[in-house]
């Protein structure tokens, strides 16, 4: 990934710079709002991370004007103004993220990776699929081969996730913060239940599992 770092901390700039670099990725530095504006505008990057508080422009006015002119590179407001209002000014300028100092090196590399594989994604994703599991997502519909599998509003958004993370395990405490929106306390048994159900549904006629319990860390579906 391309990234422009903006931020006029000469030392804070170089660290993440660094950490950034060391991460794989290609990193270009400016230290005020307006050269972070011009470097913006007359290259491609697939993420940017800003300061807030820059001389001749501070990062707001500047993402601000490079939005107003078009400008789509995904950005992170990297910067200690953290209060509520102040994010929430971030996201209204055009920030898609916004990560306090001081800062976990790891996560501003996830943040940043994460800005990037969502400013990739050519096209929204219609169809989800699994070994021979597909769900169409503009018809909601759910067919294991053949066969069409008739699922509840929780139970198609739970599968969505899961199979928008194939392969991967995935945990109690993401599907109560993805599926269920932290609605429910993390002692509950609704996750099993719903588990259950669509393992009933999805893997219960047919001779291969897609649905794995890993013990002791959530759940992992698999082809």
């Amino acid at each position: 990934m391309r990234v422009l770092v903006i931020e006029d901390d000469i030392e804070a700039a170089d660290f993440v710079r660094k950490v950034l670099s060391e991460a794989g990725h290609d990193v270009a530095v400016e230290n005020d709002g307006e050269a972070g504006l011009s470097r913006a505008q007359s290259d491609e990057f697939d993420a940017m991370v800003v300061d807030r508080m820059m001389p001749k422009m501070n990062g707001i006015e500047m993402l601000t004007t490079y939005r107003d002119t078009g400008g789509n590179t995904p950005a992170l407001f990297l910067t200690a103004l953290g209060d509520v209002e102040n994010r929430v000014e971030g996201l209204k300028a055009g920030g898609d993220d916004y990560l306090c100092k001081p800062f976990a090196p790891s996560e501003l590399i996830a943040r940043v990776e994460a800005l990037g594989r969502r400013a990739s994604s050519e096209a929204p994703t219609t169809k989800l699929q699994v070994g021979d599991l597909v769900m169409d997502l503009l018809a909601r519909t759910v067919f294991r081969g053949e066969v069409k599998i008739d699922l509840q509003p929780r139970e198609f958004r739970l599968l969505e996730f899961l199979m928008r993370n194939a392969d991967q395990v995935v945990t109690r405490t993401m599907l109560l913060e993805k599926v269920w929106d932290y609605h429910f306390d993390p002692q509950t048994n609704v996750i099993d239940v719903h588990i259950s159900r669509l393992r009933s549904k999805i893997d219960k006629d047919f001779e291969v599992a897609l649905l794995h319990t890993v013990r002791g860390a959530g759940y992992r579906l698999q082809a």
